[in-house]
């Protein structure tokens, strides 16, 4: 298995290669040559898996330069009830992504259904930990074979900080630098990221937006010699071995909604940079039988337009709003780029075209092309959701299901509800509640039920540099820093 870039200008890589990496040298995203199909056969061998061996089955379709043993027991090292324990109650550790139904539906098959497939059950409670954890056990795995150290440069609006931290702490040949929009992220939130006293952990909250965060990360990465010198990965979703990962559980959660492959099952999806739900594409593109891949943003409703209106018109950071669901507080969709490519037949000239636009500041229509009438073979609904929105979602669904949602989950259970149709409807979890306790205070009268072992995170000593959004003076921090 081989990957290229969006943009057709870098060579051919493979899997490990790429792994260790970021941006494609041409400024693009590596995706497969192709995509591997998923039979019927093979969902029916599939079905009665455990997650880890559901991954191995998976990933092995994408990684073939790792030995199939090694890649096998890596899944099964990261794959555990003990990793994944933190699950609410009646839930499933076992399971790893158990589905909590709100409705069942009718039958076995919960036709009509609607549930909430668990992705928050990790160390860091966000759906940023099924993917890396792996992440950090396989650059563990790569690093000692080459011999290699790795600087790890990343960018969170949220989750992504706390997830990735979570799973390189201590890691040898690692460290991680990453950058968070100052004063943005709840207070939960920051106190995982920056109460963190690892030494190969290193926290920046950059005076912005997350879109200035990211593009400092970019910029670093086009920065060829600089990422050269001082070993620069990534691990934000722009990272392939961040989206294959996820592409596990949406088909654990096909499974966990059906009871036959005949079935379609829609899933709807809380997105802000377009990871999660890239994921679901290329799931859906393998084979799985997804019928609608529904798309939930807040207030920065840059992915809903496009899907509405054909125009993807990225927001300055003026112009992106803070919202009570800080994580999608997102105007520069990375991963969009990923899905583009799908859409214009994986013509790289033609997504070099647009995106010339989009990186000068401006955004593209394809109102006028044949790719808009295309659209809609690819199965995407969306919605937006806002602040009030958000408060009544999480109301109801306490008052209806006695579950409490974290306020992303809200975004995708009330943009999901637009769209029910006949099929099973599974809303991808975000988060638990407790990471957003101020706007659940809000809504319910009361805080969230806090997990053991988080009782007094905002409490402990917290370390992080404040800096401009500079990119200059993020290298300066690095180089101080890094190993080279």
């Amino acid at each position: 298995m081989r990957y290229i870039s969006t943009r057709g200008q870098a060579p051919a890589r493979q899997f490990c290669d790429i792994l260790l990496g970021g941006l494609a040298p041409d400024g693009g995203l590596y995706l497969p040559e192709s995509y591997p199909a998923v039979s019927a056969a093979d969902l029916a061998a599939w079905r009665a898996l455990s997650y880890a061996d559901l991954a191995f089955e998976i990933l092995s379709r994408f990684i073939d330069d790792i030995p199939a043993d090694d890649l096998r027991a890596l899944c099964r090292k990261t794959y555990t009830a003990s990793v994944y324990g933190n699950t609410r109650s009646g839930s499933d550790a076992a399971a790893i992504t158990p589905v909590t139904w709100l409705e069942p539906g009718r039958g076995a098959g919960h036709e009509g259904g609607l549930g909430l497939l668990e992705l928050s059950n990790g160390p860091t409670l966000a759906f940023k930990d099924m993917a890396m954890q792996l992440l950090g056990n396989l650059f563990e795995y790569v690093l000692d074979a080459r011999g290699e150290q790795l600087n790890i440069l990343g960018a969170t609006s949220g989750d992504t900080g706390s997830a990735a931290e979570y799973a390189m702490r201590g890691k040898h040949g690692v460290r991680v630098f990453m950058l968070s929009p100052h004063g943005r992220m709840s207070a939960f939130q920051r106190a995982q990221m920056y109460s963190l006293q690892d030494e190969n952990i290193h926290n920046i909250a950059v005076k912005g937006m997350f879109d200035d965060a990211q593009d400092i990360v970019k910029a670093v990465s086009n920065d060829h010699a600089f990422k050269a010198q001082y070993k620069i990965g990534a691990v934000n979703s722009i990272n392939w071995g961040r989206v294959a990962a996820q592409i596990v559980y949406y088909f654990a959660g096909y499974f966990a909604a059906t009871d036959s492959n005949d079935q379609c099952v829609d899933m709807a999806v809380p997105s802000g940079n377009f990871g999660n739900i890239c994921a679901g594409h290329i799931a859906r593109m393998m084979g799985l039988p997804i019928g609608r891949l529904i798309c939930a943003t807040n207030e920065n409703d840059v992915l809903d337009e496009f899907f509405r209106t054909g125009v993807y018109r990225p927001r300055s950071s003026a112009e992106t709003h803070v919202t009570s669901s800080p994580s999608m507080d997102i105007s520069k969709a990375s991963n969009f780029e990923r899905f583009v490519f799908d859409l214009v037949g994986r013509d790289a000239a033609v997504v070099r075209a647009l995106w010339a636009q989009v990186d000068a500041g401006g955004s593209f229509d394809l109102n006028a092309t044949p790719y808009r009438a295309r659209m809609g073979e690819f199965g995407f609904a969306s919605g937006s959701s806002s602040h009030a929105d958000r408060l009544a979602t999480i109301r109801a669904i306490r008052d209806r299901y006695g579950v409490v949602v974290d306020t992303h989950t809200a975004d995708g259970l009330k943009v999901a509800a637009q769209h029910r149709g006949v099929a099973p409807l599974l809303v991808l979890e975000t988060a638990q509640a407790v990471k957003f306790e101020e706007t659940l205070r809000e809504a319910l009268g009361e805080a969230p039920p806090r997990p053991a072992g988080f009782d007094h995170l905002e409490a402990l000593p917290q370390r992080c540099e404040v800096m401009a959004a500079d990119l200059a003076a993020v290298k300066d921090f690095i180089r101080q820093h890094a190993r080279d």
